[in-house]
């Protein structure tokens, strides 16, 4: 395990500096520039360009800007804004928060619905199998901006149950204000994570040692409990793991339906001003989210399963 661990965060630590390589390059090769963005109309001599493109450290090369602004976020800084002159930490704390909140609502209801749905199709073949394989087609089909739609459509201006705009205040407030987003944003991914518990669960209940352990008297919630879930808990964790990083992503359209002001909507304003600190500082986070996510997910998936050990040592 602990080889398997070194491994694992070796990857990490070089995916995260191509990622961090990448979402550096990819905000200075688009149009327009800092400075440009400053001026606005007006138009400065070259002498004040010169000046302000050396306050900003964009007169030194390519290399030497992304290995101070790696140096700094590995310090813990951001930069400033160039829209409010706020340090983008402290502008994007409060964005983190609310998206942060959003995300873990979404990855509760992927683990409880998600899993729970499979478990219950897989175990039960005939009609239920069959009603809830619909249910799953269904939803994974729908995308989140649909879903975002249809619900404010159907929950706040049809029947008036949540607040369709916006993030009420104190902790039921919160509650209730994230509940529709959060549905949206993890409809499809409850979908997949259904549809793959549900495969994994039916192969081991199909399988020669389950229909062994019971036909040896073992009682079938124990052989569930010791065959089915613990072999097919490798294959869940990974998919649910997958799922839930790529909320992060998701967000950014549910929170500008629903108004949340989350990092999505943020990320979407800050590129429309061209705020490049602020661009890069979510992006990276995103990233980050992800690949960690993905990280503790095949931890938890090789602790379950010596199988996943074995098949990355092979």
């Amino acid at each position: 395990m602990i080889a398997f661990t070194l491994k694992r965060l070796a990857g990490l630590v070089v995916t995260l500096f191509v990622a961090s390589f990448v979402v550096y390059d990819s905000i200075y090769l688009s149009p327009g520039s800092p400075e440009t963005l400053l001026f606005g109309a007006r138009q400065p001599t070259p002498e004040v360009r010169a000046a302000v493109r050396a306050h900003l450290g964009l007169d030194q090369s390519f290399l030497t800007r992304y290995g101070h602004w790696l140096s700094d976020i590995l310090s813990g800084n951001f930069g400033t804004s160039l829209i409010s002159q706020q340090p983008v930490a402290e502008r994007i704390s409060g964005p983190l928060t609310i998206t942060l909140a959003l995300v873990a609502y979404a990855a509760l209801l992927i683990i409880i619905v998600g899993v729970g749905l499979g478990l219950v199709s897989a175990l039960s073949p005939g009609g239920v199998d069959l009603a809830l394989t619909g249910v799953v087609s269904m939803a994974t089909a729908i995308p989140a901006f649909v879903a975002s739609s249809l619900t404010i459509s159907v929950f706040s201006v049809g029947l008036g149950w949540f607040p369709a705009y916006g993030l009420q205040p104190s902790f039921s407030g919160w509650f209730s204000s994230l509940t529709l987003p959060a549905v949206s944003l993890a409809v499809i991914a409850c979908g997949l994570v259904a549809r793959v518990t549900r495969a994994t669960a039916r192969e081991q209940v199909l399988s020669e040692h389950f229909q062994t352990a019971v036909s040896r008297g073992i009682s079938r919630p124990r052989a569930i409990r010791s065959h089915v879930l613990r072999n097919s808990a490798g294959p869940v964790v990974v998919i649910t793991g997958v799922q839930i990083a790529s909320l992060f992503s998701g967000a950014v359209v549910v929170e500008q339906a629903f108004g949340l002001g989350g990092l999505g909507q943020l990320l979407i304003s800050s590129v429309q001003q061209k705020d490049f600190t602020v661009v890069q500082a979510i992006s990276l986070i995103i990233v980050v989210a992800f690949v960690v996510l993905n990280l503790l997910a095949d931890l938890i998936a090789a602790a379950i399963d010596p199988r996943v050990r074995k098949g990355v040592a092979a």
